[in-house]
């Protein structure tokens, strides 16, 4: 295929991409998670067409319910007439490095609804539960024309603080009775939060949990950003409308307030960030791949000739030099 076949294709498929056609998004966002060439180009012709969704990140332990919070979402915003993504950050198999795809199994009664797309992906052994194109396969499903983007991740602890530079609003499930639970929030989770759900609050011990949450909030600093905690059954869909409520709420105060621009920010340059680490990354090895290797260089470290502090600054010095 010629190179003028190619750019063609690329061109035909960022097209399919914008009218919403499925095949071709699912085709892209598994080359981007693939890392294959010419993807990325594919992706930065889509971005002037994105920033018109709104992405919802769930988070919180396993066993928690966000599945089934989502599930419930995704119905509710369905009848609403939203067209709904569904990005599901399932655990790598220790195999394949592959989705389980835990998440799509639960969610299947959605299959067959032209107006919703979920995606599972892989972790990838990313602590953060994020996988390291979350971000360009929420870009992707912007592009199509998806109203609402939800991003659940995987419950692990206080990493997960990663949801805050994809999601514009935060929803925290926890559940009653779990002590450890409690301590995790404690660690960083609670500072991420914009809406905290007591899921499974038909269990004894949730109003104990609601009066805990409430208290280690009002230890935050003053001026910190309001946050609402509510009860469910998700199960059964009960304080599922009071949930799609605070959301609403809480993108109303971020449409007419400056922290919706601060926010806004902080995304553009947490990616920003992201990818110049990514980028360094793989010069750094393409470099070392040309030269001495990795695997000399990791010789030479393991017999004590060099730390790995002044090799990685030496390479980094090369890079800089030929920049």
């Amino acid at each position: 295929m010629t190179s003028d076949n190619v750019r063609a294709g690329a061109v035909s498929r960022v097209e399919d991409v914008l009218a919403g056609r499925v095949v071709s998004a699912a085709r892209l966002m598994r080359d981007l998670d693939d890392l294959v060439p010419g993807a990325v180009d594919e992706l930065k012709h889509l971005y002037p067409h994105t920033g018109g969704a709104f992405v919802l990140g769930v988070t919180g332990n396993p066993g928690s319910g966000k599945s089934t919070i989502v599930d419930c979402l995704i119905r509710r915003y369905r009848d609403a007439g939203l067209r709904v993504g569904v990005v599901a950050i399932d655990p790598s198999s220790p195999f394949t490095g592959g989705a389980i795809l835990g998440d799509r199994i639960r969610m299947q009664r959605h299959a067959t609804d032209e107006g919703v797309f979920i995606r599972s992906m892989a972790t990838r052994g990313h602590l953060g539960g994020l996988s390291r194109s979350t971000q360009d396969v929420i870009s992707v499903m912007d592009a199509m024309g998806h109203d609402l983007i939800i991003v659940e991740t995987v419950g692990v602890g206080q990493d997960e603080v990663d949801v805050v530079s994809t999601a514009h609003t935060s929803v925290v499930v926890v559940v009653p009775g779990l002590g450890d639970e409690i301590q995790a929030i404690k660690a960083g989770i609670l500072e991420i939060a914009d809406i905290l759900v007591v899921n499974k609050a038909d269990r004894a011990g949730a109003d104990r949990t609601v009066a805990d949450l409430s208290m280690m909030l009002d230890l935050r600093s003053e001026g910190a950003p309001a946050v609402r905690i509510l009860k469910a059954v998700a199960i059964n869909e009960e304080g599922i409308a009071d949930l799609v409520e605070a959301v609403d709420l809480h993108r109303q105060d971020l449409d007419h307030e400056a922290e919706g621009r601060r926010r806004a920010l902080d995304r553009a340059e947490s990616r920003l960030k992201d990818l110049l680490r990514t980028l360094a990354l793989e010069s750094a090895l393409t470099r070392l791949e040309a030269g001495e290797g990795l695997a000399a260089l990791v010789e030479r470290i393991a017999e004590r000739k060099i730390d790995p502090y002044s090799a990685a600054e030496q390479l980094l010095a090369e890079l800089m030099g030929d920049s």
